[in-house]
């Protein structure tokens, strides 16, 4: 596979160079310790081995979804996830931070980070959607083809989020860099976060339409412990920036990681809204 070695160095690197050795604030890995379900149909909802491992469902009723008991203030935040199987077309597995559960299109100091996997018939591929809510400011999706089946086994998808940049990863592999440059008038996510997921039912997340007898669908979710800098108000944000917390170190890809990200980029890439007729500002920062 393409990216084995540069996988396998990533992981050397950390491990190597102290990142991951370093004192975190690592919450436990147990579901109940860090989590709460907010799906209201108890059976489209399951929990195994002692907590370590979370089934969500959906069919044409409702899907379920969960959310992290804190709100946080930075972090390097992840989740292992499996894709439901068969013909997905209209289904959406979500991994995501955000400031709250209001109308994204009109709260006008929504933040966001999302992970949103997009279903689709067999033999056309899941999309991986990325996307930045800052200050109310959308419209920053970024899609991708993934390089493996998502459905066959878990995967590690993370978020970095600190005072300097923010960064999304598929198994320790850059897809997307956004930089803070609110010096230069771009938006940048300053509020408390909230970690959820789910799985739901949207038209517009693939042209095919759903085939409802493969439901119930089901998304198998692992990996809940977390490192973030918990903080419930702004007050704490700049707490959270402190140099306490080793992802606030996090300035930059390193070089390998910037050859794998641009590796995604030339390959995987699917939709960029960077590619508009009138890009956005940070784009080319971003890019």
């Amino acid at each position: 596979m393409a990216f084995s070695v540069v996988r396998l160095f990533l992981f050397l690197l950390l491990i190597g160079g102290g990142v991951l050795a370093r004192e975190t604030n690592l919450l436990d890995g147990n579901f109940y310790h860090n989590y709460r379900t907010l799906t209201t149909d108890s059976s489209h909802f399951r929990s195994s081995n002692n907590g370590r491992e979370v089934r969500l469902s959906m069919d044409n009723s409702s899907g379920a979804s969960f959310v992290s008991k804190q709100w946080f203030g930075s972090g390097f935040f992840h989740m292992k996830i499996k894709l439901p199987r068969g013909n997905s077309a209209g289904v959406v597995t979500t991994f995501y931070l955000t400031s709250g559960d209001g109308d994204r299109v009109n709260d006008k100091a929504h933040d966001e980070l999302d992970f949103e996997f997009l279903g689709n018939i067999k033999g056309e591929p899941i999309l991986l959607q990325t996307n930045v809510f800052a200050n109310g400011t959308a419209g920053r999706e970024q899609r991708i083809t993934l390089w493996f089946d998502p459905t066959t086994e878990y995967h590690d998808y993370k978020i970095l989020w600190n005072q300097n940049q923010i960064v999304f990863y598929v198994d320790d592999i850059p897809i997307r860099v956004f930089k803070n440059l609110t010096e230069s008038g771009v938006p940048f996510p300053s509020q408390p976060l909230q970690i959820q997921a789910s799985l739901w039912h949207a038209k517009w997340a693939s042209q095919n339409e759903t085939d409802w007898s493969y439901a119930p669908f089901k998304a198998h979710y692992q990996g809940f412990d977390i490192s973030g800098c918990p903080c419930a108000t702004k007050q704490c944000m700049n707490e959270c920036y402190g140099q306490n917390y080793w992802w606030n170190d996090i300035r930059e890809l390193n070089s390998d990681q910037r050859r794998a990200y641009e590796d995604v980029r030339r390959r995987h890439m699917h939709y960029d809204y960077c590619a508009s007729h009138t890009p956005a500002p940070e784009c080319s920062f971003n890019s």
